[in-house]
């Protein structure tokens, strides 16, 4: 039996993860100037996120272990062939997804970074993992990246950038979203209006909340 793709990235991303880690002082210095309220307001803003994430380039902002497990294991499960992700950074999160896309057989995930600098560390973590040829990075504003050229059935959808934009890049996403596709909203609760839409009785969807913070969701139709 062929080992999975995700026991053999164990060194890079452990590596990947401890480095994430020790970055945690740094960026919490980032913005150490900046109130609790401020911090939420610019999260939920639909504008002021772009000076927080100026403050956060250099920032891994990865997903946690548990998160990087269960989207491969979403991935896994699902035999998604095509997926998107809102918010690449460093790609931590792009590697667990595409290794569920390795094991499932092959595909395409399409993944935006809105910083340059992150978008090419992702290119270099990838390609360390043997899956860049599975990814396309799009670089600039998602709402723009992500409007154009989307698989005709997606699915896994990861929607882990600026929170306030989350029902936005839904939209662009939904009219090609198959029954069953998995939506994955980290650091949902920053992004009250995408809840409202998730789990509305009407919307089309299953939705619950899930550890850490994160929004699970199934398209029924």
């Amino acid at each position: 039996m062929a080992t999975p793709t995700i026991t053999s990235l164990a060194p890079l991303l452990d590596r990947l993860f401890s480095q994430a880690e020790a970055a945690d002082g740094a960026t919490q210095a980032a913005v150490a100037d900046l109130s609790d309220a401020d911090r939420a307001r610019m999260m939920r803003s639909k504008t002021d996120y772009r000076d927080l994430y100026a403050r956060l380039k250099d920032a891994p902002l990865a997903v946690s272990r548990e998160t990087g497990r269960l989207l491969y294991m979403l991935a896994r499960s699902s035999r998604a062939r095509a997926m998107v992700e809102f918010g690449t950074s460093f790609g931590i999160s792009t590697l667990h997804l595409a290794a569920g896309l390795r094991d499932n057989g092959g595909g395409r995930l399409i993944t935006s970074e809105f910083e340059p600098s992150k978008a090419a560390r992702a290119r270099e973590n990838l390609s360390a993992g043997g899956l860049i040829d599975l990814v396309e990075i799009r670089e600039g504003d998602a709402l723009k990246t992500l409007s154009t050229d989307l698989p005709e059935q997606i699915g896994l959808v990861l929607l882990d950038g600026a929170k306030a934009l989350y029902p936005e890049i839904l939209h662009l996403v939904e009219a090609r979203l198959k029954p069953g596709a998995i939506i994955v909203a980290d650091n949902a609760g920053f992004s009250p209006d995408y809840l409202a839409r998730v789990r509305a009785p009407d919307s089309g969807y299953m939705s619950t909340p899930f550890a850490e913070d994160v929004e699970l969701s199934v398209r029924i139709n």
